[in-house]
């Protein structure tokens, strides 16, 4: 009864500040404004690099809800990610990490919810309030990490980035990699898009929305003709991503801006590549 009545008298504070709506608010989430009270920055420090789908999806989430960040680029293609610096950020040597404040945190997944959590005034559809609908979410990001992220990783390192950098790739592995990506797209689309034109058949997106999209995003680097192969039998997914793009403009194709411009440059690794290899 204390803390209730302790949130109360703060809240009554504000009686002639705020207008009957904002009020109403912070009724029925008195912890948003306990949290926006003791913290006016966020203190945030994001290290990513933009090529990496994980990276953006964090990137996206923070401009989408006027988040107080640091960009910290780490470049992958250089092994920034792998020098002794960054393992005091993040001892995995894998981007993305936060630091907010005197808290570190890695995977993607883990710093989206965190997100969600601390930045004041986020819409509750992101990450809702709800425990089951909550737990829908983790459901698709925990399916994700296993089924889609595996085969797109598979998929791409096999064919564009090893190849562009001068590596092996393993055609095998890549198209395994391929039908697991085939495979979880067909599966998005049978079961996660399902009554709504979001993920859980929402009618606005949530975490695992902007997660799930940037992962299919990054085929933009493969060749068209791969892409389409690809994308073109799904056209619920294709859809949907323009639906995400769509509640996430601008920010959205501001951060993907990165990929698309590395793609004519990875294709002429990749010829330079084929042609040592000759």
């Amino acid at each position: 009864m204390t803390m209730i009545r302790f949130k109360f008298e703060r809240i009554s504070i504000l009686s002639t500040q705020l207008n009957s709506t904002q009020l109403l608010h912070i009724f029925l989430n008195p912890s948003l404004f306990l949290r926006k009270k003791g913290r006016s920055k966020m203190e945030l420090k994001v290290y990513c690099d933009r090529m990496s789908q994980p990276s953006r999806a964090i990137l996206i989430f923070c401009k989408e809800n006027n988040a107080e960040f640091e960009e910290v680029t780490v470049e992958i293609g250089k092994g920034q990610h792998r020098t002794p610096e960054f393992a005091e950020v993040n001892p995995m040597k894998q981007v993305p990490a936060v630091i907010h404040g005197d808290f570190k945190l890695f995977e993607s997944h883990a710093i989206l919810i965190y997100l969600a959590s601390t930045i004041p005034g986020v819409a509750d559809h992101w990450y809702p309030a709800d425990v089951r609908e909550r737990a829908k979410v983790h459901s698709v990001l925990d399916w994700h990490h296993t089924n889609l992220r595996r085969g797109s990783v598979g998929y791409l390192l096999n064919t564009v980035f090893a190849v562009a950098f001068g590596m092996p790739g393993d055609p095998k592995a890549a198209a395994e990699g391929e039908k697991l990506l085939s495979a979880s797209l067909a599966r998005i689309e049978s079961f996660w898009l399902q009554g709504g034109p979001f993920l859980l058949g929402n009618s606005k997106p949530t975490i695992a929305d902007l997660a799930l999209a940037c992962e299919v995003t990054q085929l933009e680097v493969a060749d068209e003709k791969d892409q389409d192969r690809i994308l073109k039998p799904h056209t619920k997914i294709v859809k949907w991503i323009e639906v995400v793009k769509s509640a996430t403009a601008p920010h959205f194709e501001e951060i993907h801006a990165a990929i698309r411009s590395a793609r004519e440059p990875l294709k002429k690794l990749k010829a330079q590549a084929g042609h040592k290899s000759e």
